[in-house]
């Protein structure tokens, strides 16, 4: 088949993750094949403004399907508003002149929301072809059922709620795991269930503290030696979601270091370290917190993650033969389809209340820190 474009360009946007590496390769391998010239933007879309491009041929992209990270680099910059020097600068022009000047004719994306954002505000800026595969261990990308890097972070996630297991049977404790999701709880919630946390906290369910420290004190009355505490770092109390001044001002009440007027550095108490507090004042148990942070990115992707960056990727290469454009590749079940960039640009995905992995951890036992999801059974563990 004849290819209607004969260069594209890729770059890699926001946070890194496992199975960026793999996705490249899997771009560039199915358009190589085809005759395509690929080049490779460095530092997303930073490095678009800044014309920095290097060809990628299929020697630069053999070896990389098991290795973390991206080849390329990413940043999160957002080419409407960019930081050059200190002032914030619309460079949306430069990045589509520079796209004109090394003659690429789809521009592939890979990232979560504000890549997809961003992709299509590039097209509309400047009718230039976009295709974007959705990347982000938050799992909160619209139209698809799972973006990659999700697996790999849940099962990262889920191994570290595996060991703190043993340390919390062996001296008797509560342990909090503080996980990944500003906005969206399904990286605590997919770990949790995995790993058999006895309560799960999430952005989308605000919780009374009372609640859980009812659960917990059951547990100790059913002679339970241990419980496990999975926090998504967004997960908000009741009295902060009935809060008007939290949620107009959130990134200020989550910050973690701020500075005073006279110049002293602050650190706040952390999310996962309040709720210990609160644990400990109310029930009088000991309590140890562990954040995972920024371990959940790292590392090599699982083969789950491999698999699905190769069929995101060879897709990509397929619609771009075929000049289908301004779409992103979601996956659909075993199918891996275009969907209109408008109708994921700007959507959040959130676990809805009804969904089957809320209704799996509740039939197991776990509590979900809100009466509506607490009924007499058995604890599972």
């Amino acid at each position: 088949m004849t290819s209607k474009a004969k260069c594209i360009g890729i770059l890699t946007s926001g946070g890194d993750c496992p199975g960026l590496n793999a996705a490249i390769r899997g771009v560039a391998k199915s358009v190589l094949a085809r005759g395509i010239k690929v080049i490779g933007i460095q530092d997303g879309f930073r490095g678009l403004v800044e014309n920095r491009m290097i060809p990628l041929e299929d020697k630069d992209v053999s070896g990389i399907l098991t290795q973390g990270g991206t080849l390329l680099g990413s940043a999160r910059d957002k080419p409407h508003k960019m930081n050059m020097g200190g002032t914030i600068m619309d460079m949306t022009g430069v990045a589509l002149a520079n796209i004109e000047s090394n003659h690429i004719d789809c521009l592939v994306c890979l990232g979560g929301n504000g890549t997809q954002k961003n992709a299509l505000r590039l097209h509309e800026a400047g009718g230039i072809n976009v295709i974007t595969l959705p990347k982000t261990i938050d799992n909160d990308v619209a139209e698809t059922d799972v973006t990659f890097g999700f697996d790999s972070a849940m099962t990262i996630a889920t191994e570290a709620i595996d060991r703190l297991h043993t340390t919390a049977t062996s001296h008797h404790r509560v342990i909090i795991c503080e996980i990944m999701g500003n906005k969206v709880g399904w990286l605590a919630l997919g770990a949790g269930i995995a790993g058999g946390a006895d309560v799960i906290l999430l952005p989308e369910i605000p919780y009374d503290i009372q609640v859980v420290v009812n659960h917990l004190k059951k547990r100790l009355h059913r002679h339970k030696r241990f419980s496990i505490i999975a926090v998504a770092e967004g997960a908000i109390s009741k009295e902060q979601a009935n809060n008007p001044e939290f949620k107009t001002k959130k990134k200020k009440f989550n910050k973690a270091v701020q500075m005073t007027d006279e110049g002293m550095l602050l650190v706040s108490e952390s999310k996962a370290c309040r709720i210990a507090r609160e644990i400990q004042q109310a029930a009088g148990l000991e309590v140890r917190v562990t954040s995972l942070g920024h371990v959940q990115r790292g590392g090599v992707p699982t083969p789950t993650d491999r698999l699905l960056c190769t069929r995101l990727g060879t897709k990509a290469g397929e619609l771009i033969s075929e000049g289908l454009y301004n779409v992103m590749i979601a996956v659909r079940g075993e199918e891996c389809l275009a969907v209109p960039l408008a109708r994921v640009a700007g959507v959040t995905k959130k676990i809805s209340l009804d969904h089957p992995w809320l209704k799996t951890a509740f039939a197991t036992g776990t509590c979900l820190g809100d009466n509506i999801f607490t009924r007499k059974r058995t604890d599972a563990k």
